[in-house]
């Protein structure tokens, strides 16, 4: 078979009708199985299937809402946290914009304190986990644990010595990071405080590494 007549690969189309499923979500805000079915013009049951995919994926969530605010409840599906960011955003540009105003505006000592701030902020909400009586083994295992649940995907491990190390796979501020090297001096100063002992940053994704690894004392 020749190059010109070889076949285009295509989404198969469950995928194709999950993706379809989660659009109309996004556009029109929670629906019933019955609407979605309806919208996309597949049976009920089938909608149903791919509803509970979805779920299982943590892209959709299941809640009662009263239509109108009355009459009988009924079952609806929404996107999640996780859903939402699966749809296209600018976050990333909008910080990017942000943080270059404040550095031109008021010079680069402000924007130390922006992110002193943030990390101030970010520590108030982790420290309650992170206990200095804690052994340090658990406090790095809960510092990952929340760490992935802001999209790091992040991993711990302890060699043979007893040394501790934990690796992020994903940086989702890496635009930002990428810009302003400040973020990744303030996010290793957070950990150290937050763990009570040095950290060093061994890789570094902005840098074109493959991860972000840490070794922790």
């Amino acid at each position: 078979m020749s190059a010109a007549t070889l076949p285009v690969p295509q989404t198969p189309a469950p995928e194709r009708t999950k993706t379809r499923l989660l659009e109309l979500v996004k556009r029109r805000g929670a629906q019933t199985a019955q609407d979605l079915a309806q919208g996309l013009e597949i049976s009920v049951p089938a909608a149903r299937r791919h509803l509970c995919d979805l779920q299982e994926q943590g892209l959709v969530e299941a809640r009662t809402e009263r239509p109108g605010g009355r009459g009988r409840p009924q079952h609806v599906y929404a996107l999640t946290e996780r859903g939402e960011a699966a749809f296209p955003k600018t976050y990333s540009s909008l910080c990017v914009d942000v943080l270059r105003h404040i550095e031109g505006l008021f010079g680069g000592e402000a924007l130390l304190k922006v992110l002193d701030a943030r990390n101030a902020e970010i520590a108030d909400r982790f420290r309650s986990e992170l206990p200095a009586d804690l052994p340090l083994g658990e406090r790095v295992q809960n510092l990952v644990r929340r760490l992935n649940e802001h999209g790091f995907d992040a991993s711990a491990v302890q060699d043979g010595q007893g040394q501790w190390t934990f690796t992020q796979h994903n940086c989702p501020n890496l635009t930002v990071a990428r810009q302003y090297s400040q973020l990744c001096s303030a996010e290793i100063t957070l950990y150290g405080d937050l763990l009570g002992v040095p950290v060093t940053r061994e890789t570094r994704i902005a840098c074109g590494q493959g991860s972000c690894r840490y070794r922790v004392g």
